[in-house]
């Protein structure tokens, strides 16, 4: 699922739609830029497992499962290989459409030369 923000709003801002989108799953992956209470009760009250690493401002961490987590890098290693594209990384098009649609044609062919 791709959901398309302006360039210049956190992540976490679309966290909530992404969540909705995604339809049922079990567990959720993310950095630390998605530690936040409302995301973690959302997640809670839909019987999702967080594993999202607390951030440096938590006074007491929160516990999160390390060896899920690096299974995250699965899907960094996937967004580098997107951003390889220069179109995509520079984001050349102005119509938030041709940009989602240049960012899906990069994503197929990556994974179909993998």
């Amino acid at each position: 699922m791709l959901l398309l923000s302006a360039g210049n709003t956190n992540d976490i801002t679309m966290a909530r739609d992404l969540v909705e989108a995604a339809g049922p799953f079990d567990r959720l992956l993310a950095d630390r830029g998605y530690d936040a209470d409302h995301l973690r009760k959302l997640l809670a009250e839909r019987n999702i497992e967080a594993v999202i690493p607390t951030t440096t401002s938590r006074r007491r961490p929160i516990p999160y499962d390390v060896v899920a987590y690096r299974q995250r890098n699965k899907v960094e290693r996937l967004w580098a290989r997107i951003k390889d594209f220069r179109r995509v990384a520079t984001r050349y098009d102005k119509l938030a459409a041709n940009f989602l649609a240049g960012v899906i044609i990069a994503a197929i062919v990556t994974f179909w030369i993998k």
